[in-house]
Parts: structure tokens; C-alpha cells; sequence
């Protein structure tokens, strides 16, 4: 059903918070490599923006695209091989509280209201619903992150290679074309992907 809704206007809030990740990614890259978040932009046409400051700026331009996928594919597997979803669910709440509050920006602006709104609504669905809805919640967001990088990815830095995306910064900085890097993500996103959809309905499978 979520390969069907996909393109529609239902999927849209989930591509936005894949979006969130994908900028808060870099923002994590660069605060464990020794820098810093500045702000986090994200716009309803489903872009984004994560300025930093100091860091390994190769680990930071690295971290977008693989680094919401993991944030996806372990909600995932959390949800499939355990019963905390209700307790996953109220911690990202809070970190996308947290994170709204301190660095996106700007305030008055889209990318502000919506990441409150559903932060917001992660506490109170964590703290309120039922174990069962929590983790249909979680797979559903661990499916779309799953299904999205791909594609992503491909859009970003192969079909449209001239793009000023994450791989051609990378590109810029190594001399390695863009689309060689998009195709190592790519092969690494599937790989990822692959990996986190086995074990989850392996686990689903032995319940």
C-alpha cells in the first residue's frame, strides 16, 4: 500500500521527515567529528538545508542520504524485534522537539510549524496509543526511509548530476565525480536496505 501511496499527497508528510533526518544526519556528522549545527532548513517542496560549522566535512557530506536511511531502518527493526515502539516513538518526539527548537530556523516558517506539530504529535502518540499503533507508525516511517533514499539519491546526484547536491560538494572536494559517489550510495543504500528489511521480516516472521 505504501509503494502505491507513494506518489500521492498522503506520502508527503513522511518524505518531509525523511528530509528532517536526512539534514539532521549532517548536523550529527559534524557535531561527532568535533563541529557544530548552525541551522536546519526544510521547505514543503521537500528541501533541505543543514549548515554547519568546523567538522570532517567529508564524513558531513557523506552522512545525508545513508544516515536517514539508518534512522529509518532502525525504527524498523526496533519495532519488528521488540515492544518499546511506544517509548521509541516519545524519544523521537523529543529529539525532534529538540532539534526544532534549537536549530531550525527560521522560526516563522514552514519548516518550524510542521517538525513542532509533529513532535508534538510523536509525544503524544507514544504516550497515549496503543503499543500496536506505535509500531505500525514505525514500520511505516522505517518503509519510507527505506524506499526514499534510493531514489533520492539517484535523482540527486546521477539523473540530474550538475545538481548542487551532497555528492557534488563531495565531488568538488575529492575530485571524484558526482555520479561515482551517487553510485556508491546507491550500492550501499540497497545493501542497507536489504539488510534491514531481511531482518525485520525475518523477526516478524518468528513471532
Amino acid at each position: 500500500p505504501l509503494l502505491l501511496l507513494w506518489p500521492t499527497w498522503v506520502a508527503w508528510p513522511l518524505k518531509i521527515l525523511v528530509v528532517f533526518f536526512h539534514e539532521l544526519s549532517h548536523g550529527a556528522a559534524a557535531a561527532l567529528t568535533g563541529g557544530g549545527i548552525v541551522r536546519i532548513e526544510v521547505d514543503a517542496a521537500q528541501g533541505g538545508l543543514c549548515v554547519t560549522r568546523g567538522g570532517n566535512g567529508f564524513l558531513i557530506l557523506s552522512a545525508g542520504y545513508l544516515g536517514s536511511l539508518l534512522w529509518g531502518g532502525l525504527a524498523l527493526l526496533v519495532s519488528s524485534r521488540t515492544r518499546v515502539d511506544r517509548a521509541v516513538s516519545t524519544i523521537l518526539g523529543c529529539v525532534m522537539l529538540a532539534v526544532t527548537f534549537l536549530w531550525i530556523r527560521p522560526v516563522i516558517g514552514f519548516g518550524f510549524g510542521f517538525h513542532l506539530v509533529a513532535g508534538l504529535a510523536l509525544l503524544v502518540v507514544g504516550a497515549r496509543l496503543p503499543e500496536r499503533v506505535n509500531d505500525i507508525l514505525l514500520k511505516v516511517f522505517g518503509l519510507a526511509s527505506c524506499l526514499y533514499v534510493v531514489p533520492d539519491i539517484w535523482s540527486d546526484t546521477i539523473a540530474r548530476s550538475g545538481l548542487r547536491s551532497d555528492a557534488r560538494m563531495l565531488a568538488e572536494m575529492t575530485h571524484v565525480p558526482t555520479v561515482i559517489w551517487g553510485g556508491i550510495w546507491i550500492v550501499v543504500a540497497v545493501l542497507l536496505t536489504g539488510w534491514f528489511l531481511s531482518r525485520s521480516c525475518r523477526t516478524t516472521e518468528s513471532a
